[in-house]
């Protein structure tokens, strides 16, 4: 693989950094996330892991899972959109923090104090467009990165 397929893949990989960085820099700002919000990491952090080995390995099957990684979690991102947006009907589940060592009455009391995040409300937006909707379209971008770089001779 070429010193420009690996720059390549360091950079999707980079992007998804910059991604949940982001998400992460939301979340410390209050922005609670929803369930959907939360899976959408999980594609994220595993193409920074690829990008990682792509850059130092070189090896182009660990591209084409680059790509497939952001595929999804774009797909989540879509699919986020739609629920926000009322295409289709959500998960009914909702986000808390750990129960690790907690009395029974600090559980009870995190329970009845947990923000309810609903995945169908709209937290934040920008230009109309979700933090959903910005992952799925930066997510898709980085999916042609990465396979630019796995195409990359």
């Amino acid at each position: 693989m070429s010193r420009d397929a690996r720059i390549l893949a360091l950079l999707a990989g980079l992007g998804s950094a910059a991604l949940l960085g982001g998400a992460y820099v939301f979340q410390m700002l209050g922005y609670a996330p929803c369930e959907l919000c939360l899976l959408q990491r999980w594609p994220h952090a595993l193409a920074i892991l690829l990008g990682l080995f792509v850059w130092q390995t070189g090896r182009r099957p660990l591209a084409w899972a680059g790509a497939l990684a952001a595929l999804a979690t774009a797909g989540l991102g879509v699919y986020h959109t739609g629920v926000e947006r009322g295409f289709w009907i959500g998960p009914s589940t909702c986000s808390s923090g750990g129960i690790q060592g907690l009395s029974p009455g600090d559980l009870m009391t995190q329970i009845m104090n947990a923000p309810l995040v609903r995945c169908n409300e709209v937290a934040w937006s920008l230009f109309g467009l979700s933090m959903a909707s910005w992952n799925a379209l930066l997510s898709l971008g980085l999916a042609l990165l990465w396979v630019a770089a796995a195409r990359r001779r």
